[in-house]
């Protein structure tokens, strides 16, 4: 009796074992299974996620700038993502990107132009208004009054004055060398200014010497 009792006994200790043994392989393997399902659901939010943003920029639907773009590309490609759709986008973004970098340099290069052309004019505007007033003198007396004037800025009324007429590939054409002096009578009988300031030398006494200007 005290053996059957003891067999018995073995018996379930056996069966807990087993039972626990088999719990924990089903809880181990559970575990792996929601791993692997909140890994790939994570992946497929990274593709989901990436397709919509890439889609955004290639359409301009976002507020980003530029630099924002290029962060979110540069982490979007860090996932590697094994996505052919989201690959193709990926390509289609950075050539986009270029072109809006490059339009960017343009235009900034364009405003670093007009803003040199403005300090330009800021820089030569005592000579322009004079050719200006000159030029909308009312009668021949004002215009010579004005002339006494315009030339009191430069050396002698003999200063040198060259006119760029073209400009190609880097090389100016001129027209005919005049002086300052015949310029502002020209000024005074044809009452038209068309001419912009391209060039100045002065002298140690603050005198222009040379004046070379361009053709509107």
């Amino acid at each position: 009796m005290r053996k059957t009792s003891n067999v018995i006994g073995r018996l379930l200790v056996f069966s807990l074992v087993l039972i626990i043994a088999m719990g924990g392989a089903t809880s181990c393997k559970s575990k792996k299974k929601l791993a692997r399902e909140k890994a790939e659901a994570e992946y497929k939010a990274k593709v989901d996620q990436a397709k919509k943003d890439l889609t955004a920029i290639l359409n301009d639907e976002t507020d980003w700038t530029l630099e924002q773009k290029k962060e979110r590309v540069k982490t979007i490609k860090s996932f590697n993502l094994d996505d052919q759709e989201v690959k193709d986008l990926l390509v289609k973004v950075d050539e986009k990107l270029k072109e809006e970098e490059r339009l960017l340099e343009e235009e900034r290069l364009k405003k670093e132009e007009m803003e040199r052309a403005k300090r330009e004019r800021q820089k030569y505007a005592s000579i322009t208004n004079a050719f200006a007033g000159i030029a909308r003198a009312g009668n021949y007396d004002e215009a010579n009054r004005q002339i006494e004037n315009a030339l009191d800025l430069y050396a002698t009324p003999d200063v040198p004055v060259l006119i760029i007429i073209s400009k190609e590939n880097g090389y100016n054409d001129y027209d005919r060398p005049t002086t300052i002096s015949k310029f502002l009578n020209y000024l005074k009988d044809t009452k038209e200014l068309s001419y912009g300031v391209e060039s100045v030398k002065y002298n140690s006494a603050g005198k222009i010497t040379e004046l070379e200007l361009i053709k509107k």
